[in-house]
């Protein structure tokens, strides 16, 4: 199974940072990998369960459920059901932690799949630096001079 971890410190408050990035079909709105997401069967985007189908600026869609969704905990957790990379059993969490020092936020985002061995690593070493650390880029620039 490969495992992937990406970290980061954003300056802003936890709870901005939630605010911006805690609904499930909002990717477009933060991520500048994603261009369109909806949420299908009308349910919710915080209902656990439900399904958000999006599509990249590559033209790739990709389908995921959610898992757990906590704004105590500042949680969201998720696997992917169809995406046109080779991976399965697919398992992420986005969660955000208050930093006191500074009122800033530490951000990580995790996730563990199967994949062919030979395509592990490179599979985890694009999903870590072009979605994780990419988000995480985004909103530091977004948030960058709000302080």
């Amino acid at each position: 199974m490969a495992k992937v971890t990406i970290s980061s410190v954003i300056d802003a408050p936890v709870e901005q940072v939630w605010a911006r990035i805690r609904d499930f079909n909002g990717l477009p709105g933060w991520h500048p990998r994603m261009v369109e997401s909806h949420i299908e069967d009308g349910k919710d985007a915080s209902t656990v369960g439900c399904v958000r189908n999006f599509q990249l600026v590559s033209g790739a869609r990709l389908r995921e459920k959610l898992l757990d969704f906590s704004d105590e905990k500042f949680l969201v957790s998720y696997s992917i059901l169809e995406t046109p990379q080779p991976i399965t059993n697919h398992k992420a969490t986005l969660q955000l932690r208050r930093v006191t020092d500074g009122d800033r936020t530490f951000a990580e985002w995790s996730a563990s799949f199967d994949a062919a061995p030979e395509e592990a690593d490179k599979l985890a070493e694009g999903m870590g630096a072009n979605v994780f650390q990419g988000g995480f880029n985004a909103l530091k620039s977004h948030f960058a001079g709000q302080s």
